[in-house]
């Protein structure tokens, strides 16, 4: 399921749809994010083992760390980063950020003001609101494309019926 669907299974993009952007089901994204698969009982895990959850590589990893991305990873007693189940959901949360094509200087921006506090909420939600926009806007000019590719296939598969027709005469 995508961030975009909803249990009603239908998104309208305008003015018609409610304040959580589903026309009469359940917007998903209130929802807590599935589980990665993990093993039960265990919140430590090493940069390999994210990586394998989260399909990121260790350098980008390290990177999100720099820029201020991901909070202060926690350490072993040899120095090697050890990532919660909070830090796994937060890669999920910033990968579906990154799917919206939310620019990454905003995507440090929300961090800092998550790590700010409940004084953000608002401009947190401005941020998301913003970018919720951007990709309605993004999905409706999907789907103009889509259309005119239906149309150009339609008129192909109509042009390819007329030729096979006049071999057959």
């Amino acid at each position: 399921m995508t961030v975009m669907q909803t249990t009603a299974g239908t998104l309208v993009p305008n003015a018609t749809s409610n304040a959580t952007g589903t026309a009469g089901g359940t917007d998903v994204c209130s929802a807590p994010p599935p589980r990665h698969p993990r093993p039960d009982g265990q919140d430590r895990y090493t940069i390999s083992e994210v990586v394998a959850f989260t399909g990121l590589t260790a350098h980008t990893l390290r990177w999100y760390e720099r820029i201020g991305l991901m909070s202060h990873i926690d350490r072993s007693h040899t120095g090697q980063r050890r990532y919660s189940n909070r830090d796994l959901d937060w890669l999920d949360f910033v990968g579906k950020l990154r799917m919206t094509g939310m620019p990454v200087a905003d995507m440090v921006r929300y961090a800092e003001m998550v790590r700010e506090g409940e004084s953000t909420y608002l401009d947190r939600r401005e941020l998301l609101e913003s970018t919720r926009r951007d990709v309605l806007t993004r999905i409706a000019e999907l789907q103009d494309t889509v259309a005119v590719l239906d149309r150009k296939i339609s008129f192909y598969g109509d042009a390819g019926r007329a030729r096979e027709g006049e071999r057959d005469r």
